[in-house]
């Protein structure tokens, strides 16, 4: 077995997790786990076969093995590895990726993400639950596996700086030249990822973001306005009448706990009511 598949939409339950030692008794090991995954970290140099495929193990090398699967180990003397035992639902779309794999330079974080998860586990499980499917989730980034169709690095890149620049002028080439790409290669590629343009998906993420805010925050609408980059009180009523369905005053009308919208920057009306300024 080379490759195995995971879900990840929710975090596994650990039930056992902690620093292993083995090759002291014996120089092999086989066992299977019926119905745990076993997620290793070595730190030692070994072998090790999953249903008939032979690894070599190597310090910084990561192990994924699905329940049910038989695992043969052949050490070369004392073998010490960070370890954890777990139940994985099928939640959320599958993951293919190699069930070893070189840390690489994550090896540092994953180490201290998972000492962190082994030194929480007898107060906070809680805790160690969350650490160990961050853990998860990393690891499904380290390399590419076989058959596996990941996004495109510069649509991931064009993503997450359209996401933290929200409330900034965002353009298609700017966008391109942070992701590494050309104004056209973006597009293309954003096309193939989400189905849509660039310039779509920053007024989506933009309006989501928007709506969010104007049902459950106090904050102003002009300030709302100008945190998705849309200061222009006009321009943005039209966009969240296009894409949300209702005006900002509609969208927030009352808070959820009764209390009337904060002050929008709208002079009140001698009847106490607020003229429309957008």
């Amino acid at each position: 077995m080379r490759d195995t598949e995971i879900h990840l939409g929710e975090p596994p339950v650990v039930a056992n997790i902690g620093v292993g030692v083995h090759g002291v008794a014996s120089r092999t090991d086989v066992f299977r786990l019926p119905e745990l995954w076993q997620l290793h970290l070595y730190q030692y140099e070994a072998e090790l076969t999953v249903d008939g495929t032979v690894h070599a193990l190597r310090p910084g090398r990561i192990s994924l093995v699905p329940p049910g699967t038989t695992v043969h180990y052949r050490y070369r003397g004392r073998s010490q590895h960070l370890y954890a035992h777990l139940r994985i639902t099928t939640a959320g779309p599958s993951r293919t990726l190699p069930v070893v794999q070189d840390a690489g330079h994550e090896l540092p974080w994953l180490t201290g993400q998972f000492l962190r998860a082994i030194a929480a586990a007898p107060g906070a499980p809680e805790r160690t639950r969350a650490e160990i499917w961050t853990v998860l989730w990393r690891i499904t980034d380290l390399a590419p596996a076989v058959g596996r169709r990941g996004p495109h690095p510069a649509v991931t890149s064009a993503i997450a700086h359209i996401e933290a620049h929200l409330a900034a002028p965002l353009t298609v080439p700017g966008v391109a030249r942070v992701a590494g790409v050309s104004h056209n290669h973006l597009t293309r590629l954003f096309r193939q990822e989400t189905g849509g343009t660039v310039v779509a998906w920053i007024r989506r993420r933009r309006m989501e973001r928007a709506g969010h805010l104007l049902r459950a925050s106090t904050l102003s609408i002009p300030a709302v306005a100008a945190s998705v980059g849309i200061p222009d009180l006009q321009a943005f009523n039209k966009a969240c009448r296009r894409e949300l369905g209702a005006s900002p005053r509609a969208l927030r009308s009352t808070f959820p706990d009764g209390v009337p919208a904060a002050s929008d920057g709208v002079p009140a009306a001698p009847d106490g009511t607020r003229g429309v300024r957008s």
